[in-house]
């Protein structure tokens, strides 16, 4: 059985623990933890780790979507300190300014299975305006996760490795009436509605549609604006695409995130 509990989500900060395996378990089935993102400080970090029950030194590996600093924080300090591996692409690692993790920096790339033993982490390449964006596909061979946050647009390849998945924590990033009309700067806007940029609440539904199937049991929104969007907008264009009840869409809270969420 896989579960995930998003920590944070929003431009303040992102965060996603992705657990597998039992506790008391030996070898490939003992508990495993993966924490995608790590865009927080680390004192709140470990505070909203603690609430789920999970210590700093627990997890087993952290893995880094693209360098935004939503999505950085503490990642550097949390591996040197715990002497955690970090996982990221190459792209982003030089966007970074190629930082010296003292050998625990472990190199992504799309398509390549990460081996947690417990549950893999697959890779893959999203559009969105950072050097080489990866999201992720995690999977105990039974029940499957699609992590996917931060994208301008659903591309061939992304749909193809959301199909089949139990459970999907999709960006709802915006509405698209609402960020027309903010204060926002028109050059902000065009980054944020283009290509590149962050999806809109219709074409998050837009995916969702593709990607449906009766497995399906789970769906986070994510990645919700402060001041262009509302949790009421994102879960409606989601629950519509997927013909389920409103209240059967979750949304990440951008301070709180979610609870644990079981999937299988």
């Amino acid at each position: 059985m896989l579960r995930f509990r998003n920590l944070a989500s929003g431009s303040t900060g992102n965060a996603t623990l992705v657990e597998g395996g039992s506790n008391g378990a030996c070898g490939p089935q003992a508990r495993r933890r993966l924490l995608v993102d790590c865009g927080l400080g680390i004192r709140q970090l470990e505070w909203r780790l603690d609430a789920a029950g999970v210590a700093l030194n627990e997890l087993d590996a952290v893995f880094i979507t693209h360098e935004h600093s939503d999505h950085i924080g503490c990642v550097q300090k949390l591996a040197l300190r715990h002497r955690i591996p970090v996982w990221m692409s190459q792209g982003t690692h030089e966007a970074l300014g190629s930082p010296d993790l003292d050998g625990l920096l472990r190199i992504a790339r799309d398509g390549e299975a990460i081996d947690l033993g417990a549950f893999e982490a697959r890779p893959f390449t999203v559009p969105h305006d950072a050097r080489e964006p990866l999201h992720l596909r995690c999977s105990d061979g039974a029940t499957h996760i699609g992590l996917l946050t931060d994208l301008g647009h659903a591309s061939e390849h992304v749909l193809e490795q959301l199909q089949g998945c139990h459970a999907l924590l999709l960006e709802s990033n915006h509405d698209a009436e609402m960020l027309q009309a903010s204060a926002y700067p028109a050059f902000l806007k065009r980054r944020i509605s283009g290509r590149l940029g962050h999806l809109p609440n219709h074409v998050a539904a837009g995916i969702l549609g593709a990607v449906r199937h009766t497995g399906l049991q789970r769906v986070v929104a994510a990645h919700l604006s402060a001041q262009n969007n509302r949790p009421e907008l994102a879960r409606a264009a989601l629950a519509d695409a997927l013909g389920w009840p409103q209240e059967a869409v979750d949304v990440a809270h951008p301070r709180e995130g979610t609870g644990w969420i079981e999937v299988g």
